[in-house]
């Protein structure tokens, strides 16, 4: 069983999961994912190397956990986080710790392992799209959990074990420092001016035009003012939601133009670099008294891409302030220019 234990100077919470040093590898220098005879356990036809989907978007009369879906959902093979059992929060002498309790699946994006995200038709990134909507729907049912999550993890430098295309959602039953600090801000600005601290960035932004990336009817895509990383964006909804899994049908179909534009000038004028993807979303409410009655208008969803070009090192990790050798209005100049020369 995975335990998460509290920092009690900074107040972080860590979890500790053995198990996944077990994980694959394809970035080691193999050639081929080493798993059960070197196969690729995320292709069509070899859904029996997975554990048993608990959802997909599959071609009609095709049976589940067989070949004909589109995308699918697993749990993850070596979870940092598992369903089954109790929290059982406890002290150990002066410290917090708790049972790992919480959700990790896999989303696979596609079952052609040469596909990546951005390269599929329009209406395969919004069927990714609608399988993270059906997951965090489901998972929010379970009381334990107040956090949900998604990332996608590209490239060695930004930690991914395998090439094939994929994403992951997680449910934590705590609600980490990284979205306190974003939740705190905004709460206090809306209670200040009345106004949503994200919509005034994003009119500022697309005003100002020389840190906008890209726009459409339903979003906004900027290299942040103070960006942490080089070629760094976020991605803003114009409709004021607090949480991912209110998305509309058609709100998708826009975020997935969004992403489809900005990840291909990534992948031509950067050349296919290393990137974290992360889906902040607010946290699950459950009744939960600790949670302010603005919230669901002080906060806004949106999702942060960062390349990894550049390491992170000890004066990062020392002073929390990142060295970024490109400024952000050179660095929307530029992924401009790429995404007119490719359109």
């Amino acid at each position: 069983m995975p335990e998460i234990r509290k920092d009690p100077i900074t107040g972080r919470w860590v979890v500790f999961s053995p198990e996944r040093l077990q994980r694959p590898n394809q970035f080691s220098g193999q050639e081929e994912l080493s798993l059960e005879g070197g196969v690729n356990p995320f292709i069509s036809g070899n859904e029996s190397f997975t554990p048993p989907e608990v959802f997909a978007i599959r071609e009609a009369g095709t049976e589940a956990n067989k070949p004909g879906w589109k995308v699918r959902v697993v749990p993850n093979r070596f979870p940092a986080l598992r369903v089954e059992g109790e929290l059982n929060k406890e002290a150990v002498g002066f410290y917090d710790k708790m049972n790992g309790i919480g959700a990790h699946e896999v989303v696979i994006e596609t079952s052609d392992p040469t596909l990546a995200l951005e390269e599929q038709p329009l209406s395969g990134i919004v069927d990714v799209l609608k399988a993270y909507r059906a997951r965090m729907l489901d998972l929010m049912k379970d009381s334990r959990f107040k956090f949900l999550m998604v990332f996608k993890n590209v490239g060695a430098q930004a930690g991914a074990s395998q090439k094939h295309a994929h994403s992951q959602v997680m449910a934590l039953p705590v609600i980490p420092l990284v979205l306190k600090e974003k939740l705190l801000p905004c709460r206090d600005y809306f209670a200040l001016k009345d106004r949503n601290l994200y919509e005034d960035i994003l009119r500022n932004e697309i005003k100002g035009k020389e840190r906008m990336v890209y726009e459409n009817a339903g979003y906004g895509i900027m290299c942040p003012f103070a960006s942490r990383f080089p070629f760094e964006v976020l991605l803003l909804p114009k409709q004021q939601r607090a949480d991912f899994h209110s998305c509309t049908d058609h709100e998708l179909v826009l975020l997935a133009d969004a992403l489809q534009k900005v990840l291909l000038a990534y992948r031509t004028g950067l050349n296919v670099p290393s990137y974290n993807l992360i889906l902040h979303t607010a946290p699950l409410r459950h009744g939960r008294k600790d949670q302010w009655h603005t919230l669901d208008f002080d906060f806004r969803w949106h999702i942060e891409i960062l390349p990894r070009m550049a390491g992170i090192a000890g004066f990062e990790f020392g002073t929390g302030f990142h060295i970024n050798s490109v400024l952000p209005e050179e660095a929307a100049r530029f992924l401009r220019q790429v995404k007119s020369a490719t359109s």
